[in-house]
């Protein structure tokens, strides 16, 4: 009788097979740090599922919480691809975490924004700025310099992402840093600015504030062209971007495949996806600049604010900013939290 009761139950649980199909527990493929909120992942992660079979769960690191992850986790890896601030992407590799992999389109990438050997690559960039939600200023004009976020009528309006955690906080204070006469070996221009800054109580959140922004409980953030634009057009929010007038940065962003991750191939067809031209698209309509340029069309590029705004925003040298994170990170530690 059990026999032949087990036998009624495997040909149960092949027919129920056959029915729902097989379990696809293997179509995955881990990302750390994309968070459906920034950068618009959401409709890239719905684009990857639809394009390959592959499914990429929502993940809310940043880029720092993403790296003491894949560390924590190296004798078992979890995550497959990693999305990151560039000079993270260096960082990575210098610590093992990565692979090489070059995925199609590779070749086409300025050298600059890349691994020679696909360690890490570019997918699209940003230009960091203040996303200001007009309504939230109370009547208060936009500030449009840097030196404006001292003044007191902007106390406890300011936001900034912690600069020792996420990629964008750490571009914000490179930003500042640059605009006031410092460099990559000099960071005192911006650790004096966020002492002076400290007087009038910003908020510094560690993850993306895009939806506070919206609400009005941060009406000035730094952050990058691209979440403003998503405001202002895809969400209707009373939101500009503001690129200050002493100056400030353009910053890649990167993706990297981890070192013996559980899902290779999967992690591959991700990382082919985000660089094609359907997923250049996307990050296009999404207002990023894709690293493959002919994905921003024309109709697109009016939306962005005037090039010779943009010519305020200088490139830079992530070699060199993966090597001053940590002292940065230090003295800000010690001298600003």
């Amino acid at each position: 009788m059990l026999s032949k009761n087990l036998s009624a139950l495997v040909i149960a649980g092949a027919l129920l097979t056959q029915v729902a199909g097989p379990a696809r527990a293997d179509e995955t493929a881990i990302c750390y740090n994309c968070p459906p909120e920034w950068a618009d992942w959401a409709s890239q992660i719905k684009a990857i599922k639809e394009a390959t079979g592959v499914t990429v769960p929502f993940d809310n690191k940043n880029s720092g919480q993403a790296i003491a992850a894949v560390i924590a986790e190296k004798a078992n890896p979890v995550a497959d691809v990693l999305y990151l601030g560039g000079q993270v992407g260096i960082q990575a590799k210098e610590q093992g975490l990565t692979q090489a992999y070059k995925p199609k389109g590779f070749d086409e990438l300025p050298a600059d924004l890349k691994d020679a050997d696909g360690y890490w690559f570019t997918i699209h960039s940003g230009t960091l700025g203040f996303m200001v939600n007009k309504d939230a200023l109370g009547g208060k004009p936009v500030p449009q310099s840097w030196k404006d976020l001292l003044k007191p009528e902007y106390k406890g309006m300011v936001g900034y992402l912690d600069p020792t955690s996420a990629a964008v906080g750490f571009v914000g204070a490179t930003a500042v840093n640059e605009a006031l006469g410092g460099n990559s070996k000099n960071y005192d221009p911006a650790i004096g600015y966020f002492k002076e800054l400290a007087k009038n109580d910003p908020i510094v959140p560690k993850q993306t504030a895009y939806a506070r922004v919206l609400s009005g409980e941060i009406p000035i953030l730094l952050d990058y062209d691209f979440d403003a634009y998503r405001a202002k057009y895809k969400d209707n929010a009373p939101v500009v971007f503001v690129i200050p007038t002493e100056g400030t940065v353009t910053f890649p962003y990167v993706m990297a495949l981890v070192a013996h991750d559980p899902h290779e191939a999967n992690a591959k067809k991700v990382l082919d996806f985000v660089l094609s031209e359907k997923g250049q698209q996307l990050w296009a309509q999404a207002y990023l600049r894709p690293v493959r340029a002919a994905a921003l069309t024309p109709e697109l590029a009016a939306k962005f604010l005037p090039a010779s705004d943009y010519a305020r925003a200088k490139p830079l040298d992530l070699a060199a900013l993966a090597t001053a994170q940590k002292a940065f990170s230090d003295r800000y530690q010690a001298e600003v939290h």
